[in-house]
């Protein structure tokens, strides 16, 4: 099999670890690499990124897992300096400007760590690429392993898949939860050790979603722990979609508005100043269909609404529904310059004044609206 051939079968592979990616539909196709996936880096900026496995072959048998080791599919390995020297020749060529590289565990996770490792050495030494490298650490790697990837790498990332103990057994039996905390926890150290130098972009974990019958309280409670206690730069929430030849191919794939939802409760903690509290679940633990989370948030909080945007803080703002970040930075400068009066004024700054008119008052009045369906 050539290269090629190889990074087509471990693109494919790779495509089930969304912590980078944007989605199947983005990805960019061309003959050398048809796995490159559009990435938003920490300071706005988008990077192409070649998405790929060292390997699909896996000792590990998860059950939700297309490589799982009793499934049957072709079995694909890179060497490290075959890998390093294509990745060149695609970024060289202008074709990618990172690499996200993931790996089966193939011969135990030291060998497969050495392998990922002697590969991005490669890539940064010998071939004295200086851009975006995300790389995995695998479950069993070593403190010498894990300090290896943080110096070499932007970004790192450890996958959870499940947000407790119990819900991991569900869907990955052999796996410990505290083995895969304990790794988190040595990149957090480490990184803080080397003051910003060691991977800048921090580290990320992924949750699959609907799998092990967890709720999306479950899974939030811990995203907001990793967060506080760990300094995880972000969590990423993959809807289960079963595999035939796994043992969960009969369970329903869970519906994708279920992960949107979660990264929309997600986006307003670590960007609105929302609370785990502030969240609304239903009686199941889940974030309702009917209405983001946001607007759950103010349809169950009358007593705060409506707010008066010419004097309202930068919090209060952004607890509107149709006010982000962005329109509210400039609502706050503009009314140093004199009132906002008209929904039109909001709409320039950005604002979607359908959802935020029922929320707020202009100069002291309430802007026309129309009642939604739940108003009514």
């Amino acid at each position: 099999m050539d290269v090629e051939q190889k990074i087509e079968a471990l693109g494919e592979s790779a495509q089930f670890d969304l912590c980078n990616a944007c989605g199947a539909a983005t990805r960019t196709r061309d003959d050398l690499g048809r796995w490159i996936y559009p990435t938003p880096l920490p300071d706005g900026r988008l990077v192409r990124v070649l998405k790929v496995l060292m390997t699909n072959a896996c000792e590990k048998n998860c059950y939700y897992c297309a490589t799982r080791a009793s499934r049957d599919i072709p079995r694909v390995s890179f060497q490290p300096e075959e890998l390093a020297s294509a990745f060149d020749r695609m970024h060289r060529a202008g074709l990618v400007d990172g690499l996200f590289l993931s790996s089966g565990i193939g011969g135990g996770a030291e060998r497969a760590m050495d392998r990922m490792i002697a590969c991005v050495e490669l890539v940064r030494l010998r071939y004295a690429f200086r851009g975006y490298i995300h790389l995995k650490i695998l479950p069993g790697a070593s403190e010498a392993h894990i300090e290896r990837a943080v110096q070499l790498a932007h970004r790192v990332s450890v996958n959870l898949e499940a947000p407790d103990a119990e819900h991991l057994m569900a869907i990955a039996p052999h796996k410990d939860f505290r083995e895969l905390i304990q790794p988190i926890e040595v990149v957090k150290r480490l990184i803080e050790a080397g003051e910003g130098r060691w991977a800048p972009s921090g580290q990320t974990t992924q949750f699959v979603v609907g799998a092990a019958g967890e709720s999306d309280q479950e899974i939030l409670s811990t995203t907001v722990r990793l967060y506080q206690e760990l300094r995880l730069k972000r969590a990423y929430f993959s809807a289960f979609q079963p595999i035939p030849g796994t043992p969960l191919e009969g369970l329903p794939p869970t519906p994708a508005w279920r992960e949107h939802r979660l990264y929309q409760a997600d986006w307003l903690l670590r960007f609105y100043g929302f609370t785990f509290d502030d969240l609304v679940f239903d009686a199941h633990g889940n974030l309702p269909r009917r209405a983001d989370p946001k607007m759950m948030y103010a349809r169950t909080h009358p007593e705060l609404f409506p707010v008066e945007v010419n004097r309202a803080s930068r919090e209060e703002l952004l607890r509107v529904p149709g006010l982000g970040p962005k329109a509210v930075a400039h609502i706050l400068r503009w009314r140093r310059q004199g009132a906002l009066r008209e929904l039109a004024d909001l709409r320039k700054a950005g604002a979607v004044t359908e959802r935020a008119a029922p929320f707020i008052l202009l100069d002291g009045r309430r802007p026309p609206h129309q009642l939604s369906l739940w108003d009514e």
